[in-house]
């Protein structure tokens, strides 16, 4: 890695006898500088880790602030990176103008639609350049998770599907199921990917799952007070797709909970412990 390259640390912080600390590298995938937060557990070397993929209008600290989850992470000797959500430091045409679309909400994606396809490729900075840069960075084991929220559980879901072996677990909290059948997807993809709503499929998970791809154990959080439920997350067409497929799936329906991190706060524990049993499992 050249000196260009090499991350450079942002702050420190201590936490629950762990180090949280914030960094910044100039990214291959995206062309911009990008920023992300991990957590290190104490006195563990190797750990095991989980990518953490935050939603809309969201940067690398939302999760890291609100979520509560470096005590239990602690225990468990679980390391959490969570990249930021978009490209940041462009001013590209309309980039800036909705909270569901350019800045902030990259969806995950590797845009194919100029302008959008030189910088938006958030997929291969996820899924490829952000694991071997904190391999090359950190002592981990190089065993992963991933998780997220809403659009994040979206990404989520989609890298774990597409592919096959690089992570022992998968979940994702109120997370955007069938984005090309929602408000939120349909003018993102449009944007990032064009009018071809076939070369849509691949990046969701619906359509993924139907198309034969699969994963051992799919788990979803998901409030049934959340705001977004049925216009724009659509748990019930998830369910309805791995039935179909026999893919499996638990879908914990959380009575009473809306789409926000006290909705994440209340079941994180649940959620960590869930990947620590996964990236444990040396069978």
């Amino acid at each position: 890695m050249s000196d260009m390259h090499q991350p450079k640390m942002v702050s420190e912080t201590r936490v629950f006898e762990g180090r949280l600390q914030r960094w910044s590298h100039q990214s291959e995938s995206t062309r911009t500088e990008m920023t992300f937060s991990i957590f290190l557990p104490p006195g563990n070397s190797h750990p095991s880790v989980l990518i953490w993929l935050s939603g809309l209008t969201c940067t690398d600290e939302n999760f890291v602030q609100k979520a509560g989850a470096f005590r239990v992470a602690s225990e468990l000797g679980l390391a959490i990176v969570c990249p930021d959500t978009s490209p940041r430091g462009l001013d590209l045409p309309e980039e800036h103008d909705n909270y569901d679309f350019g800045s902030g909400a990259g969806f995950y994606v590797d845009a194919t639609n100029p302008p959008w396809d030189v910088h938006y490729r958030m997929y291969s900075y996820v899924t490829r350049e952000l694991p071997a840069l904190i391999e090359s960075s950190f002592d981990v084991s190089g065993r992963y998770s991933i998780s997220g929220h809403s659009m994040g559980g979206h990404g989520a879901l989609v890298c774990a599907l597409k592919n096959p072996g690089q992570y022992q677990s998968v979940s994702a909290f109120a997370p955007i199921t069938n984005p090309i059948q929602c408000p939120w997807g349909k003018k993102a993809f449009q944007g990032y990917l064009g009018r071809d709503v076939e070369a849509w499929k691949d990046w969701d998970t619906v359509s993924l799952i139907k198309a034969g791809r699969s994963f051992s154990h799919i788990r979803v959080e998901q409030g049934t007070k959340d705001n977004f439920l049925e216009e724009q997350l659509q748990p019930q067409a998830l369910k309805d797709a791995c039935e179909e497929a026999g893919q499996a799936l638990t879908l914990n329906m959380r009575e009473g909970y809306d789409h926000s991190y006290f909705f994440i706060a209340s079941f994180i524990e649940d959620d960590l412990r869930y990947h620590a049993d996964a990236l444990n499992n040396t069978e």
